[in-house]
């Protein structure tokens, strides 16, 4: 019986998603669960995962800065400012476990936990692990990790194959079409759909692609969907009113789960969990990785799709150019559509949440032993 649980990390949504999925299956497994969470003041999951339904507290934690080293010091006083904060709470809270998604605030909170002998738990998202992750591997218990042949990064005696959880709403998509095309306000006899996604922050490559090209969107036939991120928002609605075609253009989609329901391509950053979602749904694929992230990790996971024929990697030095035209084409091409469809279903792992909480299960039974 699990009744008390701590789940740590966050900054984007690529970790508070699998962060609040998990919570989700705990609660599911043990409606009587108690479940804090812990992360970086200032940062998403402050006001995500209250939303989501769950308590959180804040760490005043930052991460390193590779470019400007002398600023670290500063980070590292944080960091263990964080470290006796992070103690203080898991004290007070007394959990049975301790879950580290990454980010920032993952790091001090399963550092305490591990030195004061509670058990603790990673969930690695990326097919190259975080720079935290890997600082806490040695005196982890569990590593779960969604991608094969992580033990370059982790001891192999710790690792299990679960894949990324994934929000219940995109896991089991119930809506129909009528709908999601209702939804967006798209004409209900629409044929073919794009879907934009530039992640929770936006993508400045991806904007400026479908910015400057509109007219061919307007000409393609194709209707778009397309999420802008906060900093694009109003000069996405300013380009879009000199033309007239199906569109929705949005900072944020709410309702992913009506937005795939209708997709019939996708476009999108190289994030752990859009890929995880994309690859159980079959979506049809082009992924344009940040390269504004920790060791390219999002280009690494994109290669391992697109290796494998089950996406289409476009640089984001080359999105500019490239991706609306290649978007318009292969939503036109239904054979390409359905190979890439086959292939990326082929690396979809399932209920990867309810995995996660049967290897809580299986830790906290063998501590006990």
């Amino acid at each position: 019986m699990i009744q008390r649980a701590i789940i740590s990390g966050g900054g984007t949504g690529g970790h508070i998603f699998p962060a609040v999925s998990i919570a989700e299956a705990l609660r599911r497994r043990y409606p009587e669960i108690d479940i804090l969470f812990i992360g970086a003041e200032g940062r998403m999951e402050m006001q995500r995962v209250p939303q989501a339904g769950f308590p959180i507290r804040g760490l005043k934690i930052r991460g390193l800065d590779r470019k400007r080293l002398w600023r670290n010091v500063g980070v590292v006083r944080d960091f263990l400012r964080a470290l006796i904060t992070a103690r203080d709470i898991i004290r007070e809270f007394k959990p049975q476990i301790v879950i580290g998604v990454g980010g920032y605030a993952s790091a001090p909170t399963l550092k305490a936990a591990q030195s004061l002998g509670i058990p603790t738990l990673i969930q690695e998202q990326n097919s190259y692990a975080g720079v935290t992750n890997k600082f806490l591997a040695r005196r982890a218990d569990k590593i779960c990790v969604a991608y094969p042949d992580m033990e370059r990064f982790f001891p192999k005696d710790k690792i299990v194959l679960t894949g990324n959880p994934i929000r219940p709403a995109i896991e089991h998509l119930k809506a129909g079409r009528q709908e999601a095309l209702e939804h967006f306000g798209l004409p209900l006899d629409t044929e073919r759909v794009v879907v934009v996604v530039g992640g929770s922050l936006g993508a400045r490559s991806i904007n400026e692609s479908i910015g400057s090209r509109l007219k061919e969107w307007a000409d393609s036939g194709v209707a778009l969907i397309w999420q802008t991120g906060v900093g694009f928002e109003e000069k996405a609605k300013e380009l879009l009113a000199g033309y007239h075609f199906p569109v929705y253009s949005s900072a944020f989609i709410q309702r992913m789960d009506l937005a795939y329901t209708i997709a019939d391509v996708v476009v999108s950053r190289a994030g752990a969990s859009a890929i995880s979602e994309l690859c159980l749904l079959g979506k049809p694929t082009i992924l344009v990785p940040s390269p504004n992230v920790a060791e390219d990790h999002q280009t690494k996971n994109a290669l391992a799709l697109s290796t494998r024929s089950a996406a289409i990697l476009i640089p984001d030095k080359e999105a500019r150019e490239e991706l609306t035209p290649r978007a318009i084409a292969l939503v036109k091409d239904a054979t390409q559509c359905a190979s890439l469809s086959e292939e990326i279903r082929k690396l979809a792992l399932t209920s990867a949440a309810d995995k996660i909480v049967d290897e809580v299960e299986v830790l906290l039974s063998s501590k006990k032993e």
